[in-house]
């Protein structure tokens, strides 16, 4: 059934990739911004035009929750700074997101949520009773976790005919990245040794956490289930001081951290993802550079490499995702909708005379 008006989408927190998605939501026809939830006191009150650098769009921000839950609204998108990333608890918004979805609203989430079933029926459990509950879909998504280790390698598989390992690494070089509260107080980096030693069991947990869904995603893809994931973490400090966009990094602290994930089935794995965090990989160059990289061992082999500029903007690429899938998580039956359930995720045409002109 052809869908005539446009979808009603609330912005739920207006941070880098937030204020992003409200960018990607006014310059679709399809899509009608519905509300917007903010954290900061100071930003209740103000037009969402307003936070995004967009005119006026006659909807303003709200810090009350139940505002939101209380609107006609379609989908909400569901981009707060990531609570697992910050206390190690895989589930800390979980009332949250079901109450969304009980009020009647899909949600794309890009905090987790990618392959819930990696978690275990208790998760599963209360996502699906609130998505019974409001007639609801959920679905989550991102570039990393969400695309390049596992849904771009599972498109690759598609050329194969037999896959005996998928390997897929992602180096990001933070140095132009602004944020101080992901690039230090989540990543680490700039961090006293001690200190980042200290927080390690939690970074571990939240990081385990989120790309279990990845690994589990992948499987299942490929038809197969994993017995465990073996990770593996290792780290190195800077020997110069030097500064980047989100906060110093003084000779002796955090510069750069990997991590690798084994998806096993027996005692071999079926599914390698490494995950390279640095600070200026023009400073710090001992692992491989900026870039991504999916191989494919199989009949025949795969491999795709591209380097740091593949995409010019990740935040723009991770809000477009999100907000290019919200036609096909209205348009799903309700539940959990996975990578595996929707169509190809498509970007909408861009007809403005800018682009078209000659």
């Amino acid at each position: 059934m052809t869908h005539h008006r446009p979808y009603r989408v609330v912005q739920w927190a207006t941070g880098a990739l937030g204020r992003g998605m409200l960018r990607a939501v006014a310059a679709r026809p399809d899509l009608e911004l519905a509300g917007v939830y903010v954290h900061d006191p100071a930003k209740v009150g103000r037009d969402a035009g307003l936070l995004c650098g967009l005119p006026d769009t006659g909807v303003t921000a709200t810090g009350d929750p139940d505002e939101i839950l209380a609107m006609s609204a379609d989908c909400v998108l569901y981009a707060p700074m990531s609570t697992p990333a910050l206390d190690g608890h895989p589930n800390a918004d979980l009332e949250t997101i079901c109450d969304l979805l009980a009020s009647g609203k899909n949600l794309i989430a890009c905090t987790g949520l990618l392959y819930p079933y990696a978690h275990g029926p208790g998760l599963v459990g209360e996502l699906e009773k609130a998505c019974a509950t409001g007639g609801t879909s959920v679905h989550g998504t991102g570039i990393n976790p969400g695309f390049l280790c596992d849904v771009y390698p599972m498109l690759l598989t598609g050329l194969s005919r037999g896959v005996t390992h998928v390997y897929a690494y992602e180096c990001s070089d933070l140095a132009g990245y602004p944020s101080r509260r992901f690039v230090h107080g989540m990543a680490g980096l700039g961090r006293d040794e001690d200190d980042f030693l200290a927080r390690l069991p939690t970074a571990r947990a939240a990081m385990r956490s989120v790309f279990t869904e990845s690994l589990h995603l992948v499987a299942a893809g490929l038809g197969a289930e994993l017995d465990h994931i073996d990770l593996d973490m290792e780290y190195l400090l800077a020997e110069e001081d030097f500064e980047i966009a989100a906060c110093p990094v003084p000779r002796g602290t955090v510069a750069a951290h990997r991590w690798t994930f084994h998806g096993m089935t027996g005692s071999r794995p079926l599914i390698t993802m490494e995950v390279v965090y640095v600070a200026d990989a023009h400073r710090v160059g001992r692992w491989a550079p900026p870039g991504y990289t999916v191989r494919i061992d199989g009949s025949p082999a795969i491999t795709f490499t591209a380097e740091s500029d593949w995409i010019t903007n990740g935040l723009t690429a991770a809000a477009a995702r999100a907000v290019n899938t919200v036609p096909a998580l209205c348009a799903a039956a309700p539940g959990i909708r996975t990578p595996l359930d929707l169509p190809m995720i498509t970007g909408p045409v861009d007809r403005s005379p800018t682009y078209l002109s000659p």
